[in-house]
């Protein structure tokens, strides 16, 4: 199946959150003030939460919301459920608060799931055969390449990342950390039918909380 144009530009949109942890991590070396992303992320949460809240209640803001980001927006997303990119800034000062202390944990886990998301949509949607739900098992499997590509590959060559760990993660934390994060975009958080948690927001969440497990268990670096 052809990928859609909307498709791209929907993941194209989410690879610009990277800025997002990108900040996290290196702007305290950049002389930001401790506060400064936290407090940029919140305020970017609250507007984009303000702006979704409204869009549904008021068709003018509906209208303008439609026209400027419509094309790359899922149909379920259209009237009636928030968009991932909104989910996705929460995740992102969620982790900057719960891993203040741990940034380079913010920043593994917001780029693993923004990266492994788009990756598994893209070839899910290409090459996908297996339904799994919504999604399919090919899209997993490369959600899980490109996880340990970048966590056991590509992470060690840049700087800053790693250093906590010595500069390199275990195979195991590589492995676990990126299962996490295939399982669980895979799979819905569901504690009930009308209760599911967007994995925008808990996947980032949940593999932090894992590299930190890992951490105590000095299984990660």
């Amino acid at each position: 199946m052809q990928i859609p144009r909307e498709e791209i530009q929907r993941k194209l949109l989410h690879l610009i959150a990277l800025l997002m942890p990108i900040g996290i991590l290196y702007g305290p070396g950049w002389s930001f003030p401790p506060l400064f992303m936290p407090i940029v992320l919140f305020l970017l949460f609250a507007v984009s939460m303000i702006v979704e809240i409204f869009r549904f209640r008021n068709p003018f803001i509906q209208k303008l919301v439609l026209s400027t980001f419509g094309s790359m927006m899922r149909k379920e997303e259209l009237c009636s459920k928030i968009s991932g990119s909104t989910w996705v800034i929460g995740a992102a000062f969620l982790c900057c608060i719960l891993f203040k202390g741990h940034r380079s944990i913010s920043f593994i886990a917001l780029t693993l799931f923004i990266v492994g998301d788009a990756a598994a949509a893209i070839v899910g949607i290409r090459f996908g055969r297996i339904k799994i739900g919504k999604k399919s098992l090919e899209g997993s499997i490369a959600c899980f390449i490109v996880c340990i590509v970048l966590f056991y590959w590509a992470f060690p060559a840049i700087p800053g990342i790693l250093d906590a760990w010595g500069g390199r993660a275990t195979l195991i934390s590589t492995v676990a950390v990126s299962t996490v994060i295939t399982v669980f975009e895979l799979i819905p958080l569901r504690f009930s039918p009308s209760l599911t948690i967007n994995d925008n927001i808990a996947v980032p969440v949940i593999a932090g909380y894992t590299m930190m497990l890992l951490e105590r268990l000095q299984l990660l670096g």
